[in-house]
């Protein structure tokens, strides 16, 4: 086998089978596996020498992206507003908030999801709950799905929402 620059090692699938050669000298072209991974493995520790790339930290990179676990179906926003995680239950017979859950508070709702209807009831019944304007209850996300973001741009606790909210589910 050559170790000269000019030769060209070629690899099949996984399996390398045959060493091409291009220097005038006489090379072996087929070569046996035993040989061909030392050979192989001698051009890499020089060439892997001449040639590192920085490792990445990847401590800093997990330390970087801790996402912060919310403690119930309120939680509070970078702005200071506050979110609600709603699972939205619409054709129901009457407006009701169902279960208040470490996900989100499942509410139902008394109107068809056809044309934002039950969205815009679902502002409404929220608005009455929590004791605020409707203007203050904003749909964030979630239009066309069962699993909505309610915002609330009034100034409220966490507590109080879930007070309030919790008080309806049970009565």
């Amino acid at each position: 086998m050559c170790l000269h620059v000019n030769c060209l090692i070629v690899r099949r699938g996984f399996k390398r089978t045959r060493a091409l050669t291009l220097c005038e000298r006489s090379c072996v072209g087929v070569v046996s596996s035993s040989v061909f991974g030392d050979e192989l493995r001698n051009r890499r520790s020089l060439s892997s020498s001449q040639t590192n790339m920085p490792k990445k930290d990847k401590a800093s990179k997990s330390a970087q992206k801790q996402p912060e676990t919310p403690s119930g179906p309120v939680s509070t926003l970078k702005d200071g507003e506050l979110a609600i995680a709603i699972h939205a239950k619409p054709g129901a017979k009457q407006n009701a908030v169902t279960d208040v859950s470490s996900e989100a508070v499942g509410v139902a709702i008394a109107a068809p999801p056809t044309d934002g209807e039950a969205n815009a009831e679902l502002v409404r019944y929220l608005a009455k709950v929590l004791e605020l304007k409707k203007s203050e209850i904003t749909l964030d996300k979630g239009s066309k799905s069962r699993e909505k973001i309610i915002k609330v741009t009034a100034s409220i606790s966490k507590e109080e929402v879930l007070e309030r909210l919790k008080r309806e589910a049970a009565g």
